[in-house]
């Protein structure tokens, strides 16, 4: 098993650790602390790469572009002869198609027709674009005066990349471009780190799989659906545990089996303050488990830790059961951590700053997460509305949301026109 600090030891090592009042900022510091990332890889297809993690710098095989090349459709000379007194009028010698090499000899006062990509011949350094040219014969071409100067719309030999250098960086993921990228460089496949394994559930009697009848004081299940997307969003292996009712016996079977599984458990529900005893005993019988009182809205409640079996070792992250908790949690502190897991360089969801259309009023001494809708006003700065009723359990508000509206633990209530922080969940 790994030799990773405790949690003990990690939170002794934190300015401003108090379980039962933490603020949101040295919660994500605890979680940078806590993460491993995962060591193991895999070659895969460049078909198969897409969203995985490059587990070591990618190196040019040569350079890019391998040639001089012309950037435009146009004629090709060398820009010497360009005098910008006159229209210049040149002999045309010639044409050079991209995938070809055109090898015959250009003489001052010639130029030769050229497409985009092909290699520029000696001693021409110079495309001048065909509609900015009058053709006077098939092989005259008179250029403009002032239009092009010397060098101009040519691709220099490796301008892009130099051969042996790093195309692209050990947890980098993999994009449509970087695929393309990869391809261009005729790379087959890559060395990626594997999936990281999450196995979640939500507990509690009152929650309803889909499919069960409706009953008075029961709701169904949302909180499996939304993990399992924001997983499967992160490119997670993900292992649905279901729903585990209030019982002992069912939760550690449940916790222990999600264990020899996964790298990671999610769970909803079973952590606030008057949930069933049980479940928090059964986490710290199975594990390292601490539980949070964290300074926020929404959310509040978390456990972090780890469960273990048979000398394996999962990080598990125990979420509020209001779905926009839930939702908030995950998204603010579970997803930076799976990704620094993944062994992801990915830059954390992008913040901006906006002005608020309305009043935001929020308490002293916790950071607050307002479902927002960012928008740009008439002189093109972004603005920013909130979504209305901001219960822990409408969840309809994060449907219509595309930003969290971020007022920090010692921000103050904000006023019209006030510029304020907010995450973008979408551009």
């Amino acid at each position: 098993m790994s030799t990773s600090p405790s949690l003990l030891d990690i939170a002794a090592n934190l300015s401003g650790y108090n379980p039962e009042d933490l603020p949101a900022q040295v919660a994500l510091d605890f979680l940078t602390e806590l993460v491993e990332p995962i060591t193991e890889t895999e070659e895969v297809s460049i078909f198969a790469s897409l969203g995985r993690v490059i587990a070591s710098d990618v190196i040019s095989p040569f350079d890019v572009p391998p040639h001089d090349n012309s950037a435009m459709d146009g004629f090709a000379l060398n820009g010497s002869q360009l005098n910008h007194a006159q229209p210049l009028t040149l002999k045309v010698v010639g044409t050079a198609l991209a995938g070809k090499v055109w090898d015959g000899e250009v003489k001052q006062g010639e130029c030769i027709r050229i497409m985009t990509g092909a290699l520029l011949p000696f001693g021409l350094d110079t495309v001048v674009p065909h509609e900015f040219c009058e053709l006077l014969s098939p092989n005259l071409v008179r250029l403009p005066l002032g239009k092009t100067k010397a060098g101009d719309n040519r691709r220099l030999r490796a301008e892009d990349l130099r051969q042996g250098a790093a195309a692209l960086k050990k947890g980098s993921l993999v994009t449509p471009a970087a695929a393309g990228l990869l391809a261009s460089l005729g790379l087959p496949h890559v060395r990626v780190f594997r999936r990281l394994k999450v196995a979640y559930f939500s507990t509690g009697n009152e929650i309803l799989s889909i499919g069960q009848p409706q009953r008075e004081g029961a709701v169904y299940d949302s909180n499996r659906y939304t993990v399992m997307g924001l997983l499967q969003q992160l490119g997670c292996e993900t292992i649905d545990m279901g729903v585990v009712p209030d019982h002992p016996q069912m939760l550690e079977q449940t916790l222990i089996k999600a264990a020899l599984s996964a790298d990671v458990i999610v769970t909803s529900g079973g952590v606030s303050a008057g949930d069933a005893d049980f479940t928090q005993a059964m986490m710290k019988k199975l594990g390292d488990v601490v539980f949070w009182k964290i300074a926020m809205r929404p959310g509040r409640p978390m456990a972090v830790g780890h469960i273990t079996q048979s000398h394996r070792k999962a990080l598990l992250f125990g979420l509020p059961g209001n779905p926009v908790a839930f939702m908030v949690s995950f998204l603010v502190f579970i997803q930076p951590a799976l990704r620094q897991m993944m062994g992801s360089q990915k830059m954390p969801s992008p913040m901006v700053r906006a002005k608020t259309q309305e009043v935001l009023r929020k308490k002293a001494g916790r950071t607050e997460y307002l479902r927002g809708i960012v928008s740009k006003n008439a002189e093109g700065e972004l603005q920013v509305r909130t979504t209305g009723n901001q219960g822990s359990g409408v969840l309809s508000s994060m449907v219509q949301a595309n930003g969290l509206i971020v007022l920090s633990h010692n921000h103050p209530s904000a006023q019209i026109g006030d510029w304020v922080d907010v995450i973008l969940l979408s551009l």
